[in-house]
């Protein structure tokens, strides 16, 4: 993977969001929560925290929700030495704007920085902090190209970078497209106005219902992966087993 420049998030707040039951994922990992599925080794989490760690976050906020206890037990295990490990358990799953909202009261800088637990994309965190804050959006949307579209809701943006629409997820779609790689800077303004409302769920309930030019898209993006079904999670062991990050 790429080498990156360190610490360009010393002042932000990092929150990933894993509060959820990965349901299309139990096959495999059992009652295991996907943040310690075992990836080329180590458990994803481990090999999540290392890469966050390149940039110099000092503290990131884990929003949890099943099996709570067995990531806390596994973070005693593993403390970190450069950046503080705050955790938030939801007391029943409350959906990605819900999680946010939920957490709230721990995250004190502007913008923050979030992503969803179950997915990685191989990104250059400096450049997209740096785009978010020349774009001076309420946020900014990291988006992947992909071979196959299907899975995921596409991403519709124009040629000065910014959010002009969203596409419904289309199991019949075939083809390259934009997608949503699940990894945004938020201002806290626009957290605030989550924190607000009842959303549930961040993408279709805030960012599709938001002002035209409220969000912009940073699209330079590496590998991306998806660790919650059981054949992208074998994937995401010969990504991370080929280059440790």
């Amino acid at each position: 993977m790429s080498a990156f420049p360190a610490n360009c998030l010393d002042t932000i707040d990092v929150l990933v969001l894993a509060g959820g039951l990965g349901t299309r994922i139990r096959p495999v990992l059992g009652d295991t929560p996907k943040l310690l599925a075992p990836v080329a080794g180590r458990t994803y989490l481990d090999h999540l925290l290392d890469w966050l760690e390149r940039f110099g976050p000092r503290r990131v906020v884990l929003a949890l929700g099943y099996r709570a206890d067995a990531i806390s037990a596994h973070l005693a295990r593993h403390e970190r030495v450069t950046m503080t490990i705050d955790v938030v358990v939801e007391p029943q799953p409350l959906g990605t704007a819900g999680a946010i909202r939920f957490a709230r009261p721990r995250l004190c800088s502007d913008p923050v920085l979030v992503l969803n637990g179950d997915s990685f994309a191989d990104v250059d965190l400096c450049k997209f902090c740096d785009c978010h804050r020349k774009a001076r959006t309420a946020g900014t949307i990291l988006c992947a190209t992909v071979e196959d579209a299907g899975r995921y809701g596409r991403v519709r943006i124009n040629d000065r970078g910014a959010v002009v629409g969203f596409v419904e997820k289309d199991a019949a779609f075939r083809g390259e497209a934009l997608v949503n790689a699940g990894m945004y800077f938020l201002s806290a303004a626009l957290l605030d106005t989550i924190t607000s409302g009842t959303a549930t769920s961040l993408e279709k309930e805030v960012f599709e219902r938001l002002p035209p030019g409220s969000l912009a898209a940073f699209a330079e993006c590496g590998n991306f992966i998806d660790i919650g079904t059981p054949e992208s999670l074998a994937q995401a062991a010969a990504l991370f087993g080929g280059d440790k990050l």
